[in-house]
């Protein structure tokens, strides 16, 4: 059989290609070491043909002792730890053995996959760490790509399927993206059929390939490519698993612009927080507060809304929040997600000024059951929603005095009623009417009142590093 022609494989789109693509070029070698699903990345390359001239070595550890010996020991065998030993482990050895004895200059990488996928047994969350190690140039210092990733797909084969293309995906666009981290991104779901088989929501660039590249925002960037809906960071701004985040926790979850935190935002958290604890199985070491902004509150591109971006993220550390960013504008669809990860209670809270989103029929268009379907999955089991006071036109406006549409009137006083829908009390009445809104007008005019409507903490970061605008 005549052997494929490389020059007729042209901006491959389908798994086989880009296998096959990555080995008819002899000058990428390098090993594939699977655990957890099969040896799925390994089936790619070998079924496309020529796989001799890309695979030096492929190997699957599966029992814990063995995997222990050969990478070390790890406190999990599903974690970033054992996927970095991994490919920290499989690279050198590659190096060792074969820098300067193969005849052919190479460019070397390792591919390493910690997975757990669908059991015969049982039906256990499916996710794993997976990340490659690779040289750009010949003879040049390595660079790594990992990420974490949840398999969607109901059968073990068919998440193995899955994880293949994804393995061939992030092997070749290690190579043939140019080092372009948001088009690595956009390549990693090629072939997939569908966007629902990988989600991915977490991933990190390091070494001098990447220098200087901002994680936070390429995580971000996960979310534009429908890699997943929602990304986390941590109180400290690092970029988190959030099954990990939320793993039995009692979540609190404060949606707002944060554009910027204000000293409003600081009342609702502690309002929020003491209702919460007074709520049945809450405890107070398992609390966790999270600052929730949507992505239509992240409108815009470019240098500026990454600065932005970036600056609400930091301000909110700042403060002790944890920071999720959602593309869930409907609130039951973010309660559902929070869900996933923790039977444990959520607590929404929100201004009574937001009311709008939760209460306006026109969001939930293209449900079956229309606002009561939304309402049902919303509160269907162990979730608040707390409702912060506000001023509106001079007057007092709280939960008990809202205005909604006639028709929903009954369903308002109903979830009162039921304790769903709480109101939150007042923490300082004399900041009711602050205004986020307001105050981003203001900040580019320089020092003036607006400091005193948000945090001391805030305040001071804004003027030090002339953030959203400010000028001396």
């Amino acid at each position: 059989m005549n052997e494929p022609n490389i020059d007729n494989i042209k901006n491959p789109k389908l798994t086989q290609q880009k296998a096959l693509q990555l080995n008819l070029d002899d000058g990428i070698y390098g090993t594939v070491v699977e655990i957890g699903a099969g040896q799925e990345v390994a089936r790619q390359f070998f079924s496309a043909g020529a796989a001799a001239g890309t695979i030096a070595k492929t190997m699957s550890a599966y029992d814990m002792k063995i995997s222990d010996e050969v990478y070390g020991k790890a406190g999990r065998y599903v974690s970033r730890e054992r996927a970095e030993q991994m490919l920290q482990h499989e690279y050198d050895l590659l190096m060792q053995r074969l820098q300067q004895q193969r005849e052919v200059q190479s460019r070397y990488f390792a591919y390493a996959a910690t997975v757990t996928a669908r059991s015969y047994s049982q039906k256990n969350e499916c996710h794993g760490w997976i990340g490659v190690r690779r040289q750009f140039e010949v003879g040049g210092e390595p660079s790594e790509i990992i990420l974490h990733v949840r398999m969607l797909d109901e059968t073990n084969s068919e998440q193995s399927d899955a994880l293949g293309i994804l393995g061939i995906n992030l092997i070749h666009s290690a190579y043939h993206a140019n080092n372009d981290p948001k088009a690595i991104i956009d390549a990693l779901q090629d072939g997939m059929g569908q966007s629902d088989r990988i989600e991915i929501d977490l991933i990190h660039f390091s070494g001098p390939d990447f220098a200087g590249v901002e994680n936070r925002l390429l995580n971000l960037h996960l979310i534009h490519s429908w890699a997943c809906r929602a990304v986390m960071f941590d109180a400290d701004g690092k970029s988190i698993v959030p099954a990990s985040a939320l793993r039995k926790k009692d979540t609190v979850v404060i949606r707002g612009s944060f554009k910027p935190p204000t000293k409003v935002h600081m009342d609702m958290k502690q309002t929020a927080v003491n209702h919460f604890l007074q709520e049945q199985g809450v405890e107070e070491d398992k609390v966790l507060v999270v600052a929730e902004i949507t992505m239509n509150e992240l409108s815009g591109q470019g240098d500026d809304a990454d600065t932005d971006f970036l600056a609400r993220v930091d301000l909110l550390n700042e403060l002790g929040f944890s920071v999720l960013i959602s593309d869930y504008l409907r609130f039951f669809r973010l309660r559902s997600w929070i869900r996933r990860y923790t039977p444990n209670r959520i607590g929404i809270v929100l201004s009574v000024l937001d009311f709008d989103y939760l209460f306006a029929e026109k969001y939930y268009q293209g449900l079956e059951g229309g606002i009561l379907e939304a309402f049902g999955k919303l509160f269907s089991d162990n979730t608040n929603v707390y409702v912060y006071p506000s001023i509106c036109d001079g007057k007092l406006v709280t939960l008990d005095n809202v205005d909604v549409s006639d028709d929903l009137r009954y369903l308002l006083k109903y979830l009162i009623n039921k304790k769903a829908m709480v109101s939150a009390d007042i923490v300082d009445v004399k900041n009711l009417e602050i205004s986020a809104r307001e105050i981003i007008k203001l900040i580019p005019q320089g020092a003036g009142d607006w400091q005193k409507q948000v945090p001391a903490k805030t305040a001071k970061s804004i003027i030090k590093n002339k953030l959203f605008g400010y000028a001396d």
